[in-house]
């Protein structure tokens, strides 16, 4: 009987990952002339160490068709099928490298755009594992992606507007006036894309905007949820997590943290934090 394999991208950021059914392909990160790999010989904590360090902004760039080409061909190989979980097409050309390959391979391989980026994305990746481990045929898992993607919350809580103006996003002038009055922007994934939210003056504030956006959709604590930080400390998740202690405390025991590496803190640099969750129905 073929199994099912997954390939995704390291703009989901999973690291440490030892289950032989997942392929995480690495993300190209360029500081200047130095070239690196997400997760092969760049931790996340060595991306935020040369981030904070240099004055030189990153860039990343996605896997290209035949690092694609060459997972697919290796499961194929092994007369198994191959699903793509990519970023969203919308914020990297990973979904078309992947698509790219496919025709390339032919072959059973199904792609699915998580239309979402880090920690969210990660939600998607891990559904897809809980329902493969259950015994779920491919098509019914691509289905339940797609379908359930639009039910697929991101909300983050950054906590500088330095590398949004860096990357040019915003004008010099908001963001030294965001910083003068210490506003914190509230972002989300919206259709795939990154959204402004609101603003918050403060961390506290901020913090109580983040568990107002999610008490109104609600979490559905049965399915795959995330949380995640950029930077070298998790502090001010953790400052966020006590804030929020009644949303987590009654349905779980265990709150699933992680880093957040380049495909996102590039843009939005060290100190955000966010939550990935599906909604309740």
């Amino acid at each position: 009987m073929n199994q099912i394999q997954i390939i995704t991208d390291a703009g989901s950021d999973i690291v440490d990952c030892s289950r032989t059914d997942l392929t995480v392909l690495p993300m190209t990160i360029r500081f200047g002339d130095e070239e690196y790999l997400d997760g092969v010989n760049l931790t996340h904590r060595q991306f935020y160490e040369k981030m904070i360090e240099t004055q030189v902004l990153p860039t990343t760039s996605q896997p290209s068709p035949y690092a694609f080409e060459t997972a697919i061909r290796k499961i194929h190989e092994q007369g198994d099928i191959a699903l793509i979980i990519t970023i969203s097409s919308k914020l990297s050309g990973t979904w078309q490298s992947a698509n790219i390959a496919a025709a390339e391979t032919g072959g059973e391989v199904y792609i699915v755009d998580s239309l979402n980026v880090a920690v969210g994305e990660k939600a998607i990746v891990e559904y897809a594992l809980r329902m493969k481990d259950a015994g779920t045929d491919i098509h019914t898992i691509v289905e339940t992606l797609n379908h359930e993607k639009e039910n697929l919350r991101v909300i983050a809580l950054l906590d500088t507007l330095e590398y949004l103006q860096k990357g040019g996003r915003i004008s010099k002038t908001v963001a030294i006036a965001g910083s003068l009055l210490s506003i914190k922007p509230v972002v989300s994934v919206v259709d795939g894309e990154v959204a402004l939210l609101g603003k918050a003056r403060g961390s506290r504030q901020g913090n109580n905007f983040l568990i107002q956006q999610i008490q109104k959709d609600g979490i559905d604590f049965s399915r795959p949820f995330f949380l995640g930080y950029t930077g070298l400390s998790d502090a001010l998740l953790q400052k966020y997590i006590s804030d929020s202690a009644e949303i987590w405390k009654e349905h779980v025991d265990h709150l699933p943290i992680g880093t957040i590496g380049g495909a996102i803190g590039t843009h939005v640099g060290p100190g955000a934090i966010a939550v990935a969750f599906f909604t309740e129905k």
